[in-house]
């Protein structure tokens, strides 16, 4: 209904006769009884809704625009569009016609922007500091209503549409997500291809451009060769080359058809807004309503639904097995089910969830487990697009599990079967919505941007207005279990059964041939994902369908773990602590205590940092504490889950100098988490049959983080070449097939008698209680004799240039990575440590810019500092993952780096002023929760560097930092003229074959052969003298060629004579002989790190004089 014939709504005409009169909702907005800020929604008469947020105690603010189009809406004939415009909106507007104008911005402002295209609605966001939401918002809303679609750009971003295709190409969860698309029911929407590609985006043009051949201009003349920087000149000035800056006529073409569906798809009324700033709310409405309305309604659907399930009879009742890129077995078993959000109230699918995913015993986890079958399994909705969901069963298999994976399934249909006949006891939903009630009361603030598209999200759920931000969180009680709540339970639960499903299991092929040799398999399109199709036969389906016969299951009884005492001890303070105090030291542990006085939420959090000189002493040691942990988090699955349903939540994780323990949530039965984690910890008997599991999970992991993201693996070594004492993940896999349950039980009485703990307890607890903590920790351990348990850094000499290369071990990974290290020194030199995070900052927006938007390396590119180990040292990083090879992508961010020196040096003081004021702002930005402030006082103590008031201390220091004494840091640290910079650069190639260039010789014998032939001809002498990346391939090159020289006489021998020439000169022999960069190459990591300085350790930088007593 529209807000006019509404009595809910009210006519507000603002102050500001500038802007629009818009509507406003009346009703009080329902919130947290932990939440400060100040609400309201706004609709403008083309149809938009907003959500604005006043935050007087905001230093981030942030927006967020929800689009109700996604892939989904995609023309048939171009895959990928919606993902496309996503892309090319950024590139300028009418405002503001510079493509970076808005980046840049930000990145001065202290913010950030992000976007991503899903089946059914484009969400885009950014976050900023709060003085200039103004102008990001003008930048932002001109996007909507004035974007240029620079022609200029678009081949740049259909190459960048296809880069983060290609970074997705070897990846499971996008390989697997789209052979479930590809399998839908004929001629349904949800099989389409979401992230496209260049070739599925351009298709349309090429087609069209192969049956009419239109608008060839000058076509003798024009050149392949990409354009580095983009061109200013207007799309119909430019040539017919898809290398071109505008694409040339496929480019424009293509263009031509996103303008055409934006115009279209992109609807005000489809939009919903959501703006979170420290403005009153009449100030935000006014400015919304002065920068949104502008947005044309175009008339369309405001929620287009898509209603019709892509699951037909013949896609129901089958099993999909799936070969998968990494080694594991996973099964899921998907119901069809439909759209959700109209079931907000009872939440029915949560209630079903519950029981399915519960890991408490009687669980169908618990039963799998006692099986050695699974090593986990998770269950939930999935809201597949607007319109049409699933119930999924999600199992990670063990390698017995995989082989009697159909006993799997069939257990989970018991499982279901045994809920069908179950009385539920009123306590279950009572739990459900106390649990849901408690984590809502006592909601803690998040990151401005991610809450702004959680907002933007949920405002398209048909949830009264008033229950905007309650609706979505909040399960209700209506003391009933007959109500409409347990009639969709039963109604869902009947429809879950076999012949309604698809169970999808995952392997790698060499497994697959292990349970059904027999397969053949097909092949998915876009990705080449293998697959092959089975019907589920009756008598499995019979079976399956009968009653629950396994006594092992039952339903889980009251959580004991629910917090009945939510008293908060609050007393007012005039200035929160800054720093937690350390009020307890013993030979065996710090204990540092901050009781909450910001947040006034009865939580805690509670960090115990177990440091040992056994921990990492060796490969083997390394590889028992791994699996040690491994071993107590499975062994306490059972007890810790109705914890982690309550609120309540532990982490036990190894680190190279022990091992950590952290438990956070509602401090009422913190203690009773406490002691039986840490009674796990000191008493484990390791069971041999579990251990076998957890040791082929370790093997998995080690071994699939090779197929991962080739940047991941070029990172991985760059920290382990700095770092003195790390272990290879090749080292340890050598160690874990012998390890055995005693030898890793000798090895944690021998890790736990000789420690040191660092403790951390913050949030609604007082000194007395963590004492108790700490005692508790303390409890039976050993104390270290080694006092240092720091980590330490590597240091390169000054003056030097190492460069590791390395094949990646994918052989299908296409992905080359670079990760480019440049040192600055010791964070003691505190003029040095705030000098070169300003650098950072200048020269982390250009990065992004040039090499990726202009250049377009890849889909990966980052600049940001880098914190050695030990976090004594540290650096600059440049991280970029490319289909080009590391060498090219090297020289390309030497030259970048190169122009930044002239960059620096033409910075207006403004700028320079205002960079300056970005990173303060960012220095000084508040803790969002009782969590982020544990995390960042935890990087303090886990340093041993104490120096909780270092962001405090440089942002003063910062304000007299001069714009020469960041030259001078750069060009000593950073400039690659530099003959004091010490740099590492880490080269991981991709071993897919690329296709092949044009080399430099056949470009100029086919040109001089060209110039005695056909004098008429032009040709741009920049083909045979370009860098070989930039220059065409061999396909391109000939087909150019081809469509150019068709018509002339003799064109057939000029291409006879340029197929010898390609076929004479080879382009590897170019690449051979083409040279390497200056600088030391690495033939043996361990001689190269044992010729490294160790960093110094430099312990307390502040010593804060707490205890009352002596120190031991």
């Amino acid at each position: 209904m529209h807000p006019q014939f509404h009595t809910d709504w009210e006519r507000i005409t603002p102050s500001n006769s500038s802007a629009p009169p818009f509507y406003a909702f009346s009703r009080e907005i329902k919130r947290s009884e932990q939440d400060d800020r100040q609400y309201r929604v706004i609709q403008f008469d083309n149809g938009l809704q907003a959500t604005l947020v006043h935050d007087s105690k905001a230093d981030k603010a942030a927006a967020s625009l929800d689009v109700a189009v996604g892939h989904l809406n995609d023309p048939d004939d171009m895959p990928g569009l919606a993902h496309f415009c996503e892309h090319l909106l950024f590139m300028g507007t009418e405002q503001f016609p510079r493509e970076n104008e808005y980046s840049e911005y930000l990145a001065k402002n202290n913010g950030a922007s992000n976007a991503y295209t899903s089946t059914s609605n484009t969400n885009y966001y950014f976050s900023v500091s709060t003085h200039a939401l103004s102008g990001a918002l003008e930048r932002f809303a001109s996007f909507f209503h004035s974007p240029l679609f620079d022609s200029s750009c678009t081949s740049r971003e259909l190459n960048a549409v296809d880069s983060e295709h290609r970074k997705n190409h070897q990846a499971d969860l996008w390989r697997i997500f789209q052979v479930n698309k590809h399998l839908s029911k004929p001629g349904h929407v949800w099989s389409k291809f979401g992230s496209g590609n260049r070739d599925s985006l351009t298709k349309a043009a090429r087609v069209l451009k192969s049956n009419q051949r239109p608008l060839r201009e000058n076509p003798a003349n024009q050149s392949p060769i990409p354009s580095r920087g983009s061109s200013p000149a207007p799309s119909t000035a430019s040539n017919n080359s898809e290398s071109d800056a505008d694409g040339g006529f496929v480019g424009r073409e293509t263009r031509r058809r996103l303008l055409e569906w934006w115009s279209k798809e992109y609807c005000a009324s489809r939009m919903r807004l959501c703006i979170i700033g420290k403005e009153s709310l009449d100030e935000l409405s006014e400015l919304a309503s002065s920068l949104f309305s502008p947005i044309l309604n175009r008339g369309r659907d405001p929620l287009p639904m898509i209603e019709d399930h892509p699951f037909g009879e013949n896609e129901k009742g089958t099993l999909v097995s799936v070969q998968t890129v990494m080694a594991f077995h996973a099964l899921e078993i998907s119901f069809p089910l439909e759209y959700q959000p109209p079931f907000w109230e009872r939440k029915p699918i949560d209630f079903i969830s519950h029981f399915v995913g519960h890991e408490g015993p009687g669980s169908l986890h618990s039963y799998l487990k006692n099986k050695h079958w699974v090593s986990s399994l998770s269950t939930g909705q999935q809201n597949l697009a607007r319109g049409f969901a699933m119930f999924k069963i999600t199992i990670h298999l063990t390698n017995e599990g995989f082989k009697n994976y159909r006993s799997v399934i069939m257990a989970a249909h018991r499982y279901l079967a045994l809920l069908r006949s179950s009385v539920f006891e009123p306590f279950h939903q009572r739990e459900q919505a106390a649990i849901s009630s408690t984590r809502f009361r006592f909601m803690e603030k998040k990151r401005p941007d991610n809450y702004a598209t959680w907002i933007t999200e949920h405002m398209a759920w048909p949830v009264p207005r008033e229950l905007l931000l309650a609706g979505p969180q909040l399960i209700l009680d209506d003391g009933s279990q007959q109500g409409t709540g347990e009639r969709k339970v039963r109604e869902y639960l009947e429809s879950f059964r076999v012949r309604e499903s698809r169970v999808v299991l995952m392997a790698k092929v060499e497994e697959h041939a292990k349970v059904h040799p027999e397969y053949r398999w097909e092949r998915e399109p876009w990705y080449g994902t293998e697959y092959s199709v089975h019907k589920f036969d009756k008598a499995f389906i019979t079976e399956a369908e009968s009653p629950n016969s396994l006594p092992e299951f039952f339903l889980p009884g009251p959580n004991e773990f629910i917090p009945t005492n939510l008293d908060v001890e609050k007393k007012e303070v005039s200035e929160p602590l800054k720093r937690p105090h350390l009020i307890r030291e013993t030979p065996l542990s710090t204990l540092w205590h901050k009781k909450d006085d910001k947040f006034w939420v009865p939580k805690t959090n509670v960090i115990i940092d177990i440091r040992s000189p056994m921990g990492n002493a060796s490969p083997r040691a390394s590889v028992l504490t791994r699996l040690y942990s491994d071993i107590v988090k499975d062994s306490l699955t059972e007890f810790a889950y109705d914890a982690d349903l309550a609120g309540l939540s532990y982490s036990f994780l190894p680190h190279s100098m022990g091992l950590y323990v952290s438990m956070n949530g509602y401090n009422d039965k913190m203690t009773v988490l406490v002691g039986h984690v840490l009674e796990k910890v000191k008493g484990l008997a390791v069971d041999p049959q579990r251990l076998a599991v957890i040791k082929d999970q370790a093997q998995r992991d080690w071994q699939n983080f090779f197929l991962g993201h080739s940047y991941s693996i070029s990172d991985y070594y760059g920290r382990y070449l700095m770092a003195a004492q790390q272990w290879t993940i090749e080292e340890k896999l050598a160690e874990l097939p012998s390890v055995t349950a005693e030898e890793i039980q000798c090895h944690m009485k021998d890790l736990l008698s000789q420690v040191k703990l660092r403790i951390l307890v913050v949030g609604n607890v007082f000194k007395d209680e963590a004492i108790r903590v700490a005692e508790m920790a303390e409890e039976g351990l050993g104390v270290s004799p080694t006092a240092d348990l720091n980590e330490k850094a590597l240091i390169m000499p000054a003056g030097s240039n190492f460069v590791w290369s390395s094949p990646l071990p994918n052989p299908n990974q296409a992905n080359s990575a670079l990760t480019y290290y440049l040192h600055f020194g010791s964070i003691v030199d505190q003029r040095l440590r705030v000098v070169s995070s300003l650098l950072t900052q200048i020269i982390t927006e250009p990065t992004f810019n040039v090499l990726r938007t202009k250049e377009q390396l890849g889909y990966i590119v980052s600049c940001s500092n880098w914190s050695l180990p030990g976090a004594s040292e540290k650096g600059l990083r440049i991280v970029v993952q490319s289909e080009k090879p590391p060498l090219y992508l090297e020289k390309r961010v030497e030259a970048f780096l190169d122009s930044m020196w002239f960059k620096i040096e033409d910075m207006s003081i403004e700028e320079f002023e205002g960079q300056k004021e970005g990173l303060e702002k960012k220095w000084m930005e508040a803790d969002k929760n009782l969590y982020d402030e544990a995390g960042r006082y935890m990087l303090q103590i886990n340093s041993g560097q104490w120096d909780f008031l270092r962001n405090e201390d440089d942002a003063r220091l910062l304000k007299n930092i001069t714009k020469e004494e960041v030259l001078e840091i750069f060009m000593s640290h950073v400039h690659p003229s530099s003959v004091t910079r010490s740099k590492l650069s880490v080269h991981l190639v991709s071993q897919k074959p690329r296709p092949k260039k044009i080399s430099m010789a056949a470009a100029q014998g086919f040109e001089a052969l060209l110039r005695t032939t056909v004098p008429k001809v032009e040709i741009d002498n920049n083909i045979s003298t370009a860098d070989i990346e930039d220059r065409p391939t061999v396909i391109d090159f000939v087909e150019y060629w081809k469509e150019r020289l068709e018509a002339i006489e003799g064109g057939d021998t000029l291409l006879a004579a340029l197929s010898d020439l390609v076929e004479k000169y080879p382009v590897d022999a170019e690449l051979e002989c083409s040279g390497q960069l200056g600088g030391t190459s690495i033939q043996d990591i361990k001689v190269f790190k044992g010729g490294l300085t160790i960093s110094v350790d430099p312990g307390p930088m502040v010593q804060w004089g707490d205890l009352p007593v002596p120190r031991f």
